[in-house]
């Protein structure tokens, strides 16, 4: 295509004028945003990782805290709490725990307990920066 086809492709993709790139980023949006539309788009953890970093950036900060604690889906966290074991399982939007599924750490901690708690200290699990210290 020429680069005039790929303006008029972009816009009909992606309904808004094409940005000042050149034709092989051109290309690769357009094919990205069909592709998109055929197998789905970023998984809703990646969306919010991104939207987090886009945030960071425009508050003049690094692009990643390198605090924060990342879990994968699929992850196993393991607890014991007065003689039973908890098991939550890490989901691509939120925690599996007994079966339900919970938006955060701390609703299946308060949930286990009975009283508010903080789910990665329930967890024990520690910020970046805090494993990396002596």
């Amino acid at each position: 295509m020429t680069p005039a086809q790929l303006r008029a492709e972009w816009r009909t993709c992606w309904r808004r004028p094409a940005p000042e790139i050149g034709p092989d980023l051109l290309r690769r949006g357009i094919a990205w945003k069909r592709q998109s539309r055929v197998h789905g788009d970023l998984p809703l953890h990646v969306r919010r990782e991104l939207d987090a970093v886009l945030k960071r950036l425009s508050e003049g900060k690094a692009a990643v805290a390198d605090d924060r604690i990342s879990l994968k889906p699929g992850t196993r966290l393991v607890r014991e709490w007065r003689g039973t074991l908890h098991q939550v399982v890490v989901l691509e939007s939120g925690y599996e725990h007994e079966g339900r599924q919970y938006a955060s750490l701390t609703q299946v901690a308060s949930t286990i307990t009975g009283v508010h708690w903080s789910g990665p200290r329930f967890f024990d699990l520690k910020s970046r920066k805090a494993a990396l210290r002596p």
